[in-house]
Formats: structure tokens, sequence, C-alpha cells
């Protein structure tokens, strides 16, 4: 179950992403797009997938659109954005279920698994922060669940090289909230926009990993075809095809 000390559980939080960090990610289009690109690639047609750590819904939605007979699973922590997936695909809902639980706790996916295997899982900055040992448990985890060829890719954020290379990252990410901030809060400075900016992530908790790195452990995970299809500095759609095997299991 999603523990009380997650900031997701603060529907304050969850509506200010909502509103104003979601619109504003760069080339959020492009990642949808590339993600879209990739699953086809590795199915033509896609009867179920895996949403892990749903949002609201972007990505689920844009399967569905792409592939109009597909089942779906919605696996979110926050109640709140569970609840905003729904209102999101509402008209969809007889194909899909939602299922409340913490992929970051061990058997995170156990609530998962009798409804697949899975031809693809997607997930889009729901596990950067994660440590490393659970984060590889959660790939193994997708290997598993997969079908024989299905595809796993994730869209998020990673760690910059260094410090200096950082910096840059987060000014890109700074001007995007800013310049969406600016269509819903006229008033607000930039300066405003970056302190709230590094306060939420001093308490989320980053602990992405390099791109390399993560590759590396999918690679370690039973993946194939392992690459990053689109990376702009920290923003990276990665991921791999899982290639034979059966059964479906979570650490």
């Amino acid at each position: 179950m999603p523990t009380s000390s997650s900031p997701w559980q603060d529907p304050a939080t969850v509506q200010q992403f909502l509103r104003n960090v979601r619109g504003a990610v760069p080339l959020a289009i492009e990642q949808i797009e590339i993600m879209l690109q990739v699953v086809a690639a590795a199915r033509e047609q896609v009867r179920s997938f895996l949403d892990l750590g749903c949002g609201d819904a972007v990505l689920a939605a844009a399967i569905l659109e792409e592939h109009p007979h597909a089942r779906g699973v919605l696996l979110e922590s926050s109640e709140g954005m569970l609840d905003a997936a729904r209102h999101r695909l509402r008209e969809d809902v007889s194909r899909l279920d939602f299922v409340l639980a913490d992929v970051e706790q061990p058997g995170g996916l156990e609530k998962v698994s009798a409804l697949g295997p899975f031809d693809a899982i997607v997930s889009a900055f729901a596990l950067h922060g994660i440590e490393e040992r659970r984060k590889r448990e959660i790939f193994a985890a997708c290997a598993q669940v997969l079908l024989p060829g299905g595809i796993f890719i994730s869209i998020e954020h990673v760690a910059s090289a260094t410090r200096w290379s950082q910096s840059p990252a987060d000014d890109l990410l700074i001007d995007a909230i800013f310049g969406e901030a600016m269509t819903r809060s006229p008033g607000k400075t930039r300066a405003e926009v970056a302190q709230e900016y590094y306060a939420q992530a001093s308490r989320v908790g980053q602990a992405a990993a390099p791109l390399e790195v993560q590759c590396d452990w999918l690679r370690q995970a039973g993946f194939d075809n392992v690459d990053c299809f689109l990376k702009v500095q920290e923003l990276a759609v990665f991921g791999g095809q899982r290639v034979g095997g059966t059964g479906i299991s979570d650490q």
C-alpha cells in the first residue's frame, strides 16, 4: 500500500503537478511519439499493456488511440492521480483496470501479475527517484511480465555526468515550467518558479542514475535491443525488448 509519507498522497502536490509540471515537460509530444514508434516496431498490434506509475494517463491515452482494441492496466500509488487517470480515460474504462499499488515497495507488481502478460510496459517520470536495488528488481520483474518480443519503455530523468552539465538541465526545466506558469499565474517570477522547483526536487528526493548505467541494468535484467531512443540533457526515452522465456513474477 502507498505510504502516507509520499508527497503524491498530498492532493495539493497532485494538483500542482497536473497544472504546472506535466504540461511543461520539454519535448513531451516528441517523447510520446517516439514511445509509440518503438512500441509499434516491437508489436504491430498491441493487445495488452501496462502503464507503470500512470499519473494522469497521458501515455495510456496515446496507446489506446493508436491501438483501439488494446486492454490496459494502469498502476499508480496515488489515489489522486488514479482519479485523474479515470477521468481522462472515462470513455475507455470498460477495457481498463486501475490498480492502486506502490511499485517502489517489494511486491508492488504482484497486484498486476494476474492481469498480464503484456505486449508493452510503459512508464513516464515514475521510476527516476527509486534507489538502485529496487529499480533493478523492477526491471527484472518487468522482463518477466512481458510476452516474448514485448517492449519496455521508460521516459524519465536520468542523472547528468557532472554538476556542470546538470545546471543547464535544471535551467531547461525551470524555463519550461516558468513558461507554462505564465499562462496560469502571470504574476509569478522565474525566481519563484526556480525556488519551487528546487524545493520540490529536494522533497521528492531525486535518485536518478546515469543513462548508460540504467541501460546496463536492463540488459542484466534480461532485455535485448536495449537503447536510448531520445535524449535531451537529463530527459531520456529508453528501454528494451524481451526476447524468449516465459513466466510472470515480481521480486
